[in-house]
């Protein structure tokens, strides 16, 4: 993939965020790696979302950290982001919301369970909570690789929610599934008792999901 494929990309998943009501205003941003190049391009801090552009995406290099001059300033997010690059060989791209049914499980640091298949199939169990982590240096990051499990989404304690993936478009699609997935649980709990999947179910789909699902 050329870099400037990947731009278009980038630009593309972050235009999705508020399309697919993961953000609002200017939270959120999707970063996306190149390893050939060694470059992240991320979105600019703080600019709305109908202004980005793949020329306007922020350029970094993963070794240095360093932006070239001229360039917008990078989102506030990009030492988590390039921490996760740094430090999981499969990560091609990260996603940060703050979506509403899955932050309100962060705000109450509680994982979302694994009672629905839809869960077993992206996330291979229950999404996992961080407790409260300060937004200084790499703690964020840390925190995610620490408490993360099988799937490639976590909730931040009182935050939001962090995914990934081998692509822009899988980071993506695990933010919104979080969401989604968020937004039923939320509501089953209103019916009765939420009632997990056995583990052993949960590895049924999972693995079905990732090896015959699909074309």
């Amino acid at each position: 993939m050329s870099l400037q494929v990947l731009r278009e990309q980038v630009c593309w998943a972050n235009q999705m965020l508020p399309k697919t009501g993961l953000v609002t205003m200017h939270s959120g941003n999707v970063s996306g790696y190149d390893p050939e190049s060694g470059k992240v391009v991320i979105k600019p801090s703080g600019m709305d979302y109908e202004m980005i552009t793949p020329q306007n995406l922020v350029e970094v290099d993963l070794k240095t950290g360093d932006i070239q001059p001229g360039q917008a300033k990078p989102s506030v997010d990009l030492p988590h982001h390039l921490y996760m690059y740094r430090h999981d060989p499969e990560v091609r791209s990260v996603v940060h919301t703050h979506s509403n049914y899955a932050t309100a499980f962060s705000a109450c640091q509680k994982p979302i369970p694994c009672v629905l298949t839809a869960i077993s199939d992206e996330f291979g169990g229950e999404i996992p909570c961080t407790p409260y982590i300060d937004n200084e240096f790499d703690h964020i990051g840390e925190a995610i690789l620490e408490f993360r499990k099988r799937g490639p989404a976590i909730l931040l304690g009182n935050h939001g929610v962090f995914t990934w993936g081998p692509s822009v478009a899988a980071a993506l699609k695990a933010a919104v599934m979080v969401e989604d997935v968020a937004k039923t649980v939320h509501l089953a709990s209103q019916l009765g008792t939420l009632i997990p999947i056995d583990q052993g179910e949960v590895d049924k789909w999972w693995n079905r999901y990732h090896t015959t699902y699909g074309q």
